[in-house]
């Protein structure tokens, strides 16, 4: 199958890297901040980049129909969310059920939102992990595609957890995008539904 990526990011871009070191599909890259990370790493690969300012517009409406055009204009099939911290316009969302995909530092429904990994650490839980989700008009509520689960050692630190999260969710998102790309894993209606099975669905790399 194959479908012309965007990825959607904001920051360091540890998990562009890690799509672009495995070999997915990404045609476009593009930005909500200027001067981060992300956008060295997409010109690295030879990956066209686009820095769309939130403040370079006067309402919010007018940010996301000019990322719509944007969208349109280069022929994307398909968004990679990774370090995006905007929630997707409903237009958006309609255009693209089914090939618009987030990566959650948590092991979804539990610490949706920001600062998920500081809200497991400081509850104190003995897990936490990583979800890949459809995205939907909701905040961090699509149907979960694949989790990945991560202990919290009594001993961690709050940056050793980040690693450990951040670790898990390198591997498992590039393989995401791959399954949704080559059609494996499809969504019909509310259902996540696999075609093949792989040993990496439930976080066997």
């Amino acid at each position: 199958m194959g479908m012309k990526w965007a990825a959607l990011v904001g920051g360091y871009g540890s998990n562009l890297e890690a799509m672009l070191e495995y070999g997915n599909p990404i045609g476009l890259v593009i930005s909500h901040k200027a001067n981060v990370r992300a956008l060295e790493v997409a010109k690295r690969f030879h990956v066209p980049t686009v820095t769309l300012l939130p403040k370079a517009f006067p309402m919010r409406e007018a940010f996301d129909q000019a990322l719509l055009k944007i969208l349109r204009d280069e022929g994307i099939e398909a968004l990679a969310l990774a370090g995006y911290l905007r929630w997707l316009d409903p237009a958006i969302v309609r255009e693209y059920k089914g090939r618009a995909i987030n990566l959650h530092p948590a092991l979804l429904p539990s610490f949706p939102g920001l600062n998920a990994i500081e809200q497991a650490f400081e509850h104190g839980v003995f897990w936490t992990g990583v979800t890949v989700h459809f995205i939907d008009d909701g905040h961090d509520t699509g149907p979960i595609i694949a989790q990945a689960a991560v202990p919290r050692y009594r001993e961690d630190t709050l940056f050793d957890l980040r690693e450990r999260i951040q670790y898990h969710e390198h591997h498992l998102y590039p393989r995401i995008v791959e399954a949704v790309d080559q059609g494996i894993v499809v969504l019909e209606g509310t259902q996540v539904i696999w075609k093949e099975s792989k040993s990496w669905i439930n976080g066997q790399y």
